[in-house]
């Protein structure tokens, strides 16, 4: 099936509404709580879920994430187990988009072809591999592309003119621009930068891909100051703190994650 991303993207722009991107860690605290909280996602407003895979050295995230992914390693959660968990949620919703989101070298170890088939037949929609840069991804571009899967891009701070065309040029469902030069949680300073690079990236995409913007936002006021001048606001360390803060009481996890996520969902 084609990637769900575009059309959310063009269906939420009709509606003056800006995409929402959550991220959590697949196994953190377990895969079935997993799957429950990706039901809560899409039932408070969560258009694209973004699924981190567990891997030992995840060089581009801050404490919190890093604590979440060993967690989930010590549950043994691998790749085919990520997958597993995205095959279970499609049985109940059809409608949420899902991105895988991680590093190489899993990737390697599945085989790029075995991995973009297992995209494909379990109805995922994009790949986001974060120490992958365009020039080293091409043969996972190119085997995406012949399933018509998304393959979303980061771009930051430091990100050269010559980069960002690149990037845009090789990313497809959005680009993923960090906000802040660091790992993720930190914190949300030069708005203006910020709404420069994003404004950046629009000028340079010659296929108008969207732009979502990340990393240090983490309520409803810093969403909807990131979402005026974005297409849609992602939100990780957040959610990761909030599942593990009540991990030991479902009930209360299940209402403090609906709330939390229907406030970010109205202000945007």
């Amino acid at each position: 099936m084609t990637s769900r991303i575009p059309f959310i993207f063009r269906e939420n722009a009709k509606k003056n509404k800006k995409t929402f991107i959550s991220y959590l860690v697949c196994g953190d605290p377990s895969k079935n709580d997993t799957l429950i909280a990706m039901k809560i996602m899409a039932d408070s407003g969560v258009d694209v879920i973004e699924l981190g895979i567990p891997f030992t050295d995840p060089i581009a995230d801050g404490p919190v994430i890093q604590k979440s992914i060993d967690r989930a390693l010590k549950n043994n959660v691998s790749l085919k187990d990520v997958i597993s968990v995205v095959e279970k949620f499609r049985k109940t919703n059809k409608k949420t988009a899902v991105v895988l989101m991680g590093y190489m070298n899993p990737v390697h170890k599945m085989g790029v072809e075995k991995f973009t088939k297992s995209i494909n037949k379990n109805d995922i929609d994009g790949v986001l591999i974060v120490d992958s840069p365009p020039e080293e991804s091409i043969d996972l571009n190119s085997s995406l592309k012949k399933y018509n899967k998304s393959h979303i891009y980061l771009a930051s701070p430091t990100t050269t003119d010559q980069r960002m065309r690149s990037i845009t040029q090789m990313s497809s469902g959005y680009v993923y621009y960090v906000t802040v030069k660091g790992i993720t949680g930190s914190k949300l300073t030069d708005i203006s930068t910020i709404k420069k690079n994003v404004a950046k990236i629009k000028k340079y995409s010659k296929n108008n891909i969207p732009v979502a913007v990340g990393f240090g936002i983490k309520d409803s006021k810093s969403a909807k100051q990131m979402s005026k001048f974005s297409d849609g606001i992602i939100i990780g360390s957040s959610i990761v703190e909030l599942i593990h803060k009540h991990s030991n009481n479902k009930n209360v996890m299940k209402k403090n994650l609906t709330s939390y996520l229907s406030s970010i969902s109205r202000a945007i």
